[in-house]
């Protein structure tokens, strides 16, 4: 699900809506119920790109290259040719307010862009211990600098815009790639794309201040970087918090599941039911065949007949667009958990620390 919403959050900046049940089901391979035939394209097409940096990644010194960068912007947008997927664009390219219709970012001449595209590499694999590396450290982490690099990579991306399409989406996929190949653990954890999603305006305006509307490379970067970890810092605040309200719920389904004498099974459809989201037979099944317990379709129809005879779900509408959502006593544990959670912090990690022109 933390997927999902990675997914989720990266297209919804440009506006591709999604709900997050469909953006799961889009992450775990399935139909979505309710998003529209462009908008599952994007999604798809993110989805494809991130898993294979989670594929890249795992390789011994993983490399960034101007060819890497191509194809996960092929994998992005290949559903739209006249975008010119993973080729670089043919002519200049401005970035304009929808409201206003200005325009507030300016590409750089396309005639820089294979240049400074190589340049951009280069930096990220400049303080590699290991020849061309995409990891500075050789296999061991060091989450703080390389959230420094992820963002710059990120920054500098966006500043070129060496896409007709699909910038942002390529600055924010080539930002995980440099966080995964750091070394963590769990790469899907460390990325601020759900963060940036709920957070649009202000990721637009510091790119605005920041950038000044073209390439300037001499221009402070210092409030991006400040923006950057400060929105890492929040994304970490809210995991924990939703990792402690989803092990309450947890608990207490497995405990409901067992007084109820429901399969065990089950409760990942209730957990999810519980958090607000419609499940369905094929994410259903796609989830547990992802944990390696794969069930057939008359098993998952069996087991949410059951569900629904125990008045855990409520069903809803017919045959391909049937789908289920929480009953009563699944709503009475989703108050709980909320109400566990502790609030959320918005003050600046940042304040006091001066003038980020003169820090």
């Amino acid at each position: 699900m933390t997927f999902a919403r990675n997914i989720q959050g990266s297209n919804s900046i440009e506006g591709f809506d999604a709900e997050l049940d469909d953006a799961n089901a889009v992450a775990l391979g399935e139909e979505p119920l309710d998003a529209s035939t462009e908008t599952r394209l994007a999604l798809e097409g993110y989805r494809n790109a991130m898993t294979y940096v989670l594929q890249v990644v795992q390789e011994p010194h993983p490399v960034a290259s101007v060819d890497l960068i191509k194809s996960l912007h092929f994998m992005m947008t290949h559903y739209d040719l006249k975008n010119r997927p993973g080729r670089w664009r043919a002519g200049q390219v401005f970035v304009q307010r929808e409201s206003t219709g200005e325009i507030v970012h300016e590409g750089v001449d396309v005639d820089r862009v294979p240049d400074l595209m190589a340049a951009l590499v280069n930096s990220i694999n400049a303080n590699s211990g290991e020849a061309n590396s995409i990891n500075a450290n050789s296999g061991e982490a060091n989450s703080g600098e390389a959230i420094i690099r992820a963002a710059m990579a990120h920054l500098n991306l966006v500043m070129i815009h060496p896409f007709k399409d699909g910038n942002g989406r390529m600055a924010r996929c080539l930002q995980s790639l440099v966080l995964a190949a750091d070394g963590t653990l769990s790469p899907v954890f460390m990325s601020i794309e759900e963060h940036l999603g709920r957070n649009t305006q202000e990721y637009y305006d510091v790119l605005g201040k920041v950038g000044g509307g073209s390439w300037q490379p001499d221009r402070d970067v210092r409030p991006w970087i400040r923006f950057t970890l400060t929105a890492h810092l929040r994304q970490a605040e809210t995991l924990q918090r939703r990792v402690a309200a989803s092990g309450l719920a947890w608990r207490e389904l497995e405990a409901l599941a067992t007084s109820m004498r429901v399969p065990e099974r089950t409760v990942s459809a209730l957990f999810e039911a519980v958090f607000g989201y419609r499940v369905w037979r094929a994410t259903y099944m796609a989830a547990l065949e992802a944990a390696d317990e794969a069930i057939s379709e008359q098993t998952a129809t069996r087991d949410f007949k059951t569900l629904v005879d125990a008045g855990l779900l409520e069903p809803h509408g017919d045959k391909r667009g049937r789908y289920y959502t929480a009953a009563p006593p699944l709503q009475h544990i989703a108050r709980r958990a909320r109400q566990s959670r502790r609030p959320k912090e918005f003050s600046d990690p940042f304040a006091g620390a001066g003038n980020p022109s003169t820090n």
